[in-house]
């Protein structure tokens, strides 16, 4: 963030993360579903030499968005993978892995105050935004990557499960 532009304030950055953790919460619901539907026969498949497989695609998405948001509560991004030991072998516990900890890394976030969640934070010396903006990065780095994956599941044999409305494969029910 330029430091001719002016800080959010309190109630905005406040507001702001509530809607954010809202949303990413909701897309973790979704992204769920695909990462369960990777059928674990299939786990190697990749649509090209240079894509990740399903199984790599599916940990990178799950691990990335909690680490994330870890981060986001820490202050502070590392490149570091902070999960390398817990990979679940299933796509079924990759899946229930994936809601326990993003469950538990937006807590920390949404336990924030208003000071730290505007603190500025440096992303790798690319760019520096007030902590809570971060959240907006978090939901396009994981719709990007469940887009990527959910691309992967019929030609491993799945169903793509409905995502923003119905696929040829699961109706959309309203909630």
């Amino acid at each position: 963030m330029a430091d001719s532009k002016p800080a959010p304030s309190r109630e905005f950055v406040l507001g702001y993360c509530d809607m954010m953790l809202d949303g990413v919460t909701r897309e973790m619901h979704t992204t769920k579903k695909v990462i369960a539907a990777v059928p674990d026969a299939s786990g190697d498949y990749r649509p090209d030499p240079k894509a990740r497989t399903a199984k790599e695609l599916a940990w990178h998405l799950a691990s990335v968005d909690v680490q994330f948001l870890d981060e986001i509560a820490d202050m502070k991004f590392s490149m570091e993978p902070r999960y390398k030991n817990e990979e679940p072998k299933t796509s079924a516990e990759l899946a229930t892995w994936y809601e326990k900890n993003f469950t538990r890394a937006a807590e920390r976030v949404r336990g924030m105050t208003a000071e730290q969640l505007m603190t500025p934070l440096d992303f790798y010396g690319a760019f520096t935004f007030p902590a809570a903006f971060y959240l907006g990065f978090l939901n396009n780095h994981s719709i990007h990557h469940r887009g990527q994956l959910s691309t992967y599941l019929r030609p491993m044999g799945s169903k793509v499960p409905s995502i923003y409305g119905g696929s040829a494969d699961e109706e959309w029910k309203a909630a």
